[in-house]
């Protein structure tokens, strides 16, 4: 005969069942939770064994809840949540920000600019820990289990908090070496006569486009190149070889053009609408922002403008 669980042992496996419907799978549910896999699946089987209902449909593809399962999430969603805003309130009367903080980045901005801050941070503040994930795939933050996601972006969606962090510029560069042997562009329509590097998109062909700093002239230059990758790095890497003309945004550029590898091309034009002009820090909505969330975005935007190498040895433009 199965022992009856008293209610009271049972509020984290209903906590639980409410972040599985969140994050719609298993793994994501064991991130967020910080507990494994199968703990989540034994707490889910546990909880359906007391309830005396299936509370989830699995697949080899998804996760879902059955109506049961739904009406207990509903139930109890609000009130979790009225914990976690209480908790939350309370650890925030302490000295600091403590906790765990999960962030994902963009690859090349993450080795780049993000990674090098964090230890000033974690020296400010030691009783937070972080768990940075390097992607270039545009995460789901609520259902992969993140609290904030540094973003390159032009915009943001209307269910997301974006901070801005710092503005930003694209920059085309070669090196000197190239621009000896292949001559030095002076107007953009001069591109169409040179090996560009840019960035791998599915759209299939580049097209560079450029607006001259006083506004008055717009130019959109189709260009081809030996080259492709969906890596800033990796493309400044190949301009730095003399392969060509790359097109990065400055926080990959900027310490190869003050060290003097790299120059910049076409100084008098701006590019527009390639790379996004603006770093965000983005969060999902919550009625009460975590003290290390913001503790954290603060950080990132008193220190990357700071920070040796995210526009070093670039000039800003003008802005219209």
């Amino acid at each position: 005969m199965t022992k009856t669980r008293r209610l009271e042992d049972l509020w984290s496996h209903i906590h639980c069942l409410g972040v599985l419907a969140d994050t719609g799978s298993f793994t994501a549910a064991a991130r967020r939770l910080q507990i494994s896999k199968a703990s989540v699946s034994q707490r889910i089987v546990e909880l359906e064994q007391a309830a005396g209902v299936p509370l989830v449909r699995r697949t080899t593809r998804s996760v879902s809840l059955t109506e049961a399962g739904a009406s207990l999430v509903d139930h109890t969603a609000s009130a979790y949540q009225r914990i976690e805003a209480g908790f939350s309130a309370v650890r925030d009367l302490s000295d600091g920000p403590r906790g765990v903080l999960s962030v994902t980045a963009p690859v090349a901005l993450g080795r780049q600019v993000i990674a090098p801050l964090i230890p000033g941070f974690l020296a400010r503040f030691p009783d937070v820990r972080i768990q940075l994930e390097l992607s270039d795939h545009l995460a789901s933050l609520a259902t992969e289990g993140f609290d904030l996601a540094i973003r390159h972006v032009a915009g943001v969606p209307d269910t997301h908090v974006a901070s801005l962090i710092c503005e930003t510029r694209s920059v085309l560069v070669a090196t000197p070496q190239y621009l000896s042997a292949h001559g030095t562009p002076r107007t953009p329509t001069d591109l169409e006569g040179h090996n560009c590097l840019h960035y791998l998109r599915r759209s299939g062909g580049a097209t560079w486009s450029f607006e001259s700093l006083d506004g008055d002239k717009r130019v959109a230059v189709p260009v081809r190149g030996s080259f492709t990758a969906n890596n800033s790095e990796v493309l400044r890497e190949a301009a730095a070889g003399s392969v060509g003309i790359a097109l990065l945004p400055d926080f990959s550029a900027g310490q190869a053009l003050q060290r003097g590898t790299l120059v910049e091309v076409l100084p008098g034009w701006r590019v527009v609408g390639d790379y996004a002009e603006r770093l965000y820090a983005v969060r999902p909505y919550t009625p009460r922002v975590p003290l290390t969330v913001t503790s954290f975005v603060q950080y990132l935007r008193q220190a990357i403008p700071a920070a040796e190498g995210l526009a070093a040895g670039i000039a800003p433009h003008a802005h219209g």
